[in-house]
């Protein structure tokens, strides 16, 4: 399997806007928290986490394209079949059948929501940014709209509720505060 620093070559390759890499970071960091949480392979999901959006930025007006265009990036190289169908099923090009598939449909646009809320918060960080704070942004769907609810409140269907999600994801975020900048 690819090393992070392969992974993380790939995302500096493909990826030249600074807040999507730091995006990718961010689900990076959650996938390894869920992985560490349900007992499943760290460096696994994090590699998922890494790689997700890698065409992004070239499929961003061809929605129906993203994620086939990273699994041609990835072509030849030594990606788990569970991290391809991850990159497929976030975008809902499959269905999600593993719990890395709910973890990495889930994980996706929470960074968002999060990201959004820290910039808020009068702290302007994430170290004053709690469950129950972004939780309260969670529902004014104005805010963020970009972050979409559905898809993170599916993080039921791992069995978490979503105060824990979001506790799990904020907590990940903040080990790596000073790389998003937050």
């Amino acid at each position: 399997m690819l090393s992070r620093e392969e992974a993380l070559g790939l995302v500096h390759n493909y990826l030249k806007k600074k807040n999507l890499v730091k995006h990718v970071l961010a689900v990076e960091s959650i996938m390894k928290a869920l992985a560490e949480r349900f007992g499943e392979d760290p460096h696994l999901w994090s590699i998922a986490g890494l790689l997700h959006d890698l065409d992004y930025e070239v499929t961003f007006e061809a929605p129906e394209r993203h994620g086939y265009v990273t699994l041609d990036y990835l072509e030849g190289l030594d990606v788990p079949e569970s991290v391809r169908n991850a990159i497929l099923a976030h975008t809902g090009h499959v269905a999600r059948t593993s719990l890395l598939d709910k973890a990495m449909y889930c994980s996706d646009p929470v960074t968002g929501l999060i990201v959004a809320s820290a910039l808020l918060h009068p702290t302007k960080s994430l170290a004053g940014v709690d469950a129950g704070f972004v939780g309260n942004r969670f529902k004014e769907k104005r805010f963020a709209a970009g972050a979409n609810r559905e898809a993170i409140a599916s993080c039921r269907d791992m069995g978490l509720e979503l105060h824990d999600f979001l506790e799990i994801s904020i907590a990940a975020m903040k080990q790596i505060a000073q790389e998003l900048e937050l």
